[in-house]
């Protein structure tokens, strides 16, 4: 049994591709083994995931096979023998095809394929509105006692009225109904069909045959109730976008490789193979992962450990691709091909993690699983023994139609969207942005809060905490000195004095050091502790804080010490949280020393420190198989792959690029207190969606003996079926008048609050 519904324009209508484009896309990933990626526009819930990878796991020579829903991708494992024989790749497209009737094809944009068809669901509402609007006018007239010429006339009217109605807004059911019969199955769209194609049938006879009543306005006020539930449905659903694309972008693309005769060739970075040299010039990305050969400068490697202190390379020192040089040139000798980088890596680590995430079904899903093969025997049933008991096959096929239309899932399709719009415009005027409907089922279930560092449980805006014994004058030289440079602690100095700024003859930037320039008073120096007092002096720096030191002629003059601030609501939101018996921690890629300080002054009992993104994503994985249902507040591309491979994920607006669309949640607000808020509200949501479920199947019981007695014409069950409708819209809006307890409170700026008990993990 399959819930899936193709795209708003049935089969793409692409030729399956064949053995050899199959053969030459694919890629080689180990001894006899290649990869093939094909994509799958239609795939829309868990349901087709699980047809998928099943029906490609019957081919013998299949290894092994993902779906990946936020990309519409389906990545296959090959062996290119099987014993004695050959493999045919162009059988992998067909099983897809076979099982689903589906599309698959070369890689395509999904995204695109997704707004089309929001817009033609939008389209669809709009015309079937209009269509119930006009009909309803005119049916009143009917319903008035219009003579028979009138009456007819209208009816004529009213039919012409649907027919377009029927065929543009009915087309998304009718292709998702024959898809699932051509192939022995059923869905939840094929009573639907069922009931609107009968409905107008039958009418269609009653008008043909001068019969008194004809049921045009039930059938397209049904399609119209089912158009609007199938619109909210995809909107929360499309809203769950891929951060795969736009962590691909980071990656430049290219980057001047240096040739054995000192010729400079500006290559494609997939043309960059290992052992070629590449210059990095300053502010560049790095495109592969190297090794310095010369140079030195200031990294930003925020994409590998989320920190906003970059790290000093020189000759030696290894670097990873996406990574940004920010004070000087860089010659590299490359040790990987852009596709075994670290950016491949985090890319690679992001679909597994997604692809595992979206095998989650959703509550409507496992709702369709039963509801379809039911109402269908209810209907086949009423038909049969009114038929054959009254003899009367056209009361039969009334009764059975009427069967149909009370019974079409209405309201079971509006329970879970309207509830998520509900709740997702509830969050919004808190500033909490959901971009995906189930992300609140899933939050609502979690029981295990994780939290990344630097720009989330802190700002990842370096403060000037403490001055030392230095003077104005001191101040004044370091704010001139920290000018030059775009490292980000000389931009929390630039500006913190008062009086004027001495002119320097000249401003030298030392990468991994600090600057340096001379007055008529002497040489300054602005940066670490062994550069501005001389080689023999250590580092001692609170492994908490970062120094800065400034000097005259190698002589200190002032330290500077710098802490991140804290994000205003931390201490008040892990306190709510550990108050609802939810276990917390930090996941960080940070120093040891600064992330238990954090984890004390907050009340976060568990910590882990320098983590790579693989081991954070790691880590996620491994609750999960412990049975914990966690949710990641994260904001760097390091934490990518942790949203993702998280039950659930939270980023705040500051985030990078990749993790906001990593994230399922996104605060706008700078309080953390929008994490325990937003967990709040999707409980409430879950609570609400329990209990339209329930008022549905509520009316069901009521209504279904009701029709099958033969007390209810079509448009009486168009009536009821509405009816069942609004009460679940109406049970929804109560999120909106549930009471005050989901505004954020005010916390100060760099807000400490201690929680009111530690929270630990189980």
């Amino acid at each position: 049994m399959s819930c899936c519904a193709p795209g708003a324009d049935g089969s793409f209508d692409h030729p399956l591709p064949s053995s050899e484009e199959l053969m030459l896309s694919s890629r080689i990933v180990g001894p006899g083994l290649r990869q093939t990626d094909l994509s799958v526009p239609q795939v829309h819930c868990g349901t087709c995931i699980t047809t998928i990878e099943k029906a490609l796991k019957t081919l013998p020579f299949v290894d092994r096979a993902r779906v990946n829903l936020s990309t519409k991708r389906v990545s296959i494992v090959w062996k290119e023998r099987t014993g004695t024989d050959p493999a045919d790749p162009a059988a992998l497209a067909k099983a897809i095809v076979n099982a689903t009737g589906y599309d698959a094809h070369l890689f395509v944009n999904a995204e695109d394929m997704g707004e089309n068809l929001q817009r033609e669901l939008i389209r669809a509402v709009a015309l079937c509105g209009f269509a119930a609007a006009n009909i309803m006018l005119l049916s009143v007239s009917v319903w008035s006692g219009a003579e028979a010429a009138t009456r007819d006339l209208f009816h004529w009217i009213s039919a012409l009225i649907a027919a377009p109605a029927l065929i543009y807004g009915g087309r998304f059911f009718y292709q998702s109904a024959w898809h699932a019969l051509r192939r022995g199955r059923t869905n939840m769209d094929v009573p639907i069909a069922l009931a609107i194609t009968l409905s107008y049938g039958v009418s269609l006879w009653e008008t043909m045959h001068h019969g008194e009543h004809a049921w045009f306005d039930a059938t397209v006020s049904l399609l119209f109730f089912l158009l609007i539930g199938r619109t909210l449905d995809h909107i929360m659903r499309d809203r769950a976008r891929s951060a795969i694309t736009g962590l691909a972008r980071l990656s430049p693309r290219g980057a001047m490789v240096i040739g054995e005769d000192g010729s400079h060739e500006y290559r494609a970075v997939e043309d960059i193979l290992p052992g070629n040299q590449v210059a990095i010039a300053m502010g560049e990305r790095v495109p592969v992962d190297g090794i310095v050969e010369s140079g030195a400068s200031d990294i930003d490697v925020s994409i590998v450990n989320g920190e906003s202190a970059p790290r000093s390379v020189k000759a030696g020192d290894a670097v990873q691709a996406g990574t940004v040089s920010l004070t000087g040139s860089l010659i590299l000798r490359a040790t990987a091909a852009a596709k075994d980088s670290f950016l491949s890596e985090v890319i690679s680590l992001m679909e597994a993690a997604e692809g595992g995430r979206a095998r989650y079904r959703r509550i409507a899903d496992r709702a369709a699983q039963y509801y379809s093969p039911a109402v269908h025997l209810l209907a086949l049933t009423s038909f049969l023994y009114w038929g054959l008991a009254g003899g009367d096959w056209k009361r039969a096929m009334l009764i059975a139609i009427a069967v149909l239309i009370i019974t079409c899932p209405c309201a079971l399709g509006l329970a879970v969207p309207v509830v998520q719009v509900v709740a997702a415009g509830r969050l919004f005027r808190n500033g909490i942005m959901v971009k995906d409907g189930s992300a609140m089922e899933r939050l609502a279930e979690v029981d295990t809060v994780l939290f990344d560092k630097t720009g989330t449980l802190t700002l990842g805006r370096p403060t000037l905490i403490d001055v030392g014994k230095a003077t104005p004058c001191h101040l004044a030289v370091a704010a001139g000195l920290a000018a030059h440079s775009r490292h980000p602690l000389s931009k929390a100095l630039y500006g913190i004095a008062s009086g004027p700024i001495p002119v320097f003859d000249g401003v030298e930037e030392l990468p991994g050091k600090g600057l340096q320039g001379r007055t008529a008073k002497g040489m300054y120096r602005l940066g670490n502790r062994r550069f501005a007092c001389g080689e023999n002096n250590d580092e001692a720096a609170d492994p908490s804080t970062l120094e800065v030191v400034l000097s005259r002629d190698g002589q200190e003059l002032a330290t500077f010490r710098f802490e991140d601030q804290i994000r205003p609501g931390a201490g008040l939101a892990v306190g709510k949280l550990s108050a609802k018996g939810f276990s917390t921690g930090i996941l960080s890629g940070d120093r040891r020393g600064t992330v238990r300080v954090l984890a004390q002054r907050l009340g976060v009992d568990r910590w882990q420190a320098e983590l790579s993104p693989r081991e954070k994503a790691e880590f996620c994985e491994t609750l999960a198989k412990e049975g914990r249902k966690a949710v990641m507040v994260g904001d760097g591309i390091n934490d990518a792959p942790a949203l993702a491979a998280a039950h659930v994920s939270i980023a705040p607006a500051t985030a990078a690029d990749i993790g906001r669309q990593a994230a399922d949640f996104v605060f706008m607000h700078e309080n953390l207190e929008s994490v325990p808020l937003a967990i709040d509200v999707s409980r409430r949501a879950g609570r609400l969606i329990r209990e339209n479920f329930a008022l549905a199947i509520g009316y069901n019981i009521i209504a279904v003996p009701i029709a099958l007695a033969g007390h209810a014409t079509p448009l009486i069950a168009a009536i009821a079926m509405s009816t069942s409708s609004i009460i679940v819209v109406a049970n929804a809006l109560r999120l909106n008048r549930l009471a005050a307890t989901e505004h954020l409170a005010t916390a100060p700026a760099g807000s400490t609050q201690m929680p009111s008990r530690k929270a630990h993990f189980a």
